[in-house]
């Protein structure tokens, strides 16, 4: 199944054309990554894919649907309960715990709070961060808070992960974690598209297709 399509996507910042007519399907259950330098348009696709932006022309659909900037309540509602993020800064809430952390898309959904904090803890558990679910943001090291931002991607269940350079920050013993950890999920089920400029790391997914100057340049299996 077909859960994210794009057909002709084009993108416009000002006059400088960002993506250049792209057409890219992403497949339920399949573990993607989009690589190319600096400045090729990566992270502009990517926003576009979790309907986080919206092209200056071609179509964007979710499982058939085509989705249009206009249609407010219908693309919050799949960012919520489809979409799950993850960033190269974890934009995470200093001011809350590990586990109210993870708890916030599944209380933004409505539901309720004893339900949301024990999938919480399931969650921070599976990723190695059981014990520390009451410590604060700034108590933890990096590679942590990256596996809590995972974790609160993880909240919703989403059908897809849209990781964007999610191990530029990592050194290597972090970065390899959060890869198995991907793996791990992608194996579950969920599918997964990671934006990376580290060819070694798109190697670990079923596909690997590379964007130069707002063009798709190649798709190949890995």
């Amino acid at each position: 199944m077909v859960l994210i399509e794009l057909v002709d996507v084009k993108k416009r910042i000002r006059n400088e054309e960002i993506l250049k007519g792209i057409s890219l399907k992403v497949y339920a259950g399949e573990f993607l990554s989009i690589i190319g330098a600096s400045g090729s348009g990566k992270s502009s696709l990517l926003y576009i894919m979790g309907l986080l932006d919206f092209p200056t022309e071609g179509k964007v659909f979710f499982k058939g649907q085509e989705i249009e900037g206009t249609k407010g309540k219908l693309i919050s509602k799949i960012r919520n309960e489809s979409i799950g993020f993850v960033f190269q800064f974890h934009y995470l809430l200093p001011e809350f715990t590990l586990l109210e952390n993870v708890m916030i898309p599944m209380l933004k959904r409505g539901i309720d709070r004893q339900e949301a904090e024990e999938k919480a803890r399931q969650l921070l558990q599976r990723l190695g961060l059981g014990k520390k679910e009451m410590r604060k943001i700034y108590q933890i090291s990096g590679g942590e808070m990256q596996r809590v931002a995972i974790a609160r991607a993880l909240a919703n269940d989403p059908e897809v992960i849209l990781a964007d350079e999610p191990t530029g920050n990592l050194d290597s013993k972090n970065t390899q974690m959060v890869m198995e950890i991907f793996q791990e999920i992608n194996r579950a089920g969920t599918a997964i598209v990671m934006v990376t400029h580290e060819l070694y790391l798109a190697e670990r997914a079923h596909r690997i297709v590379e964007i130069r100057d707002g063009e798709v340049v190649s798709v190949k299996a890995s």
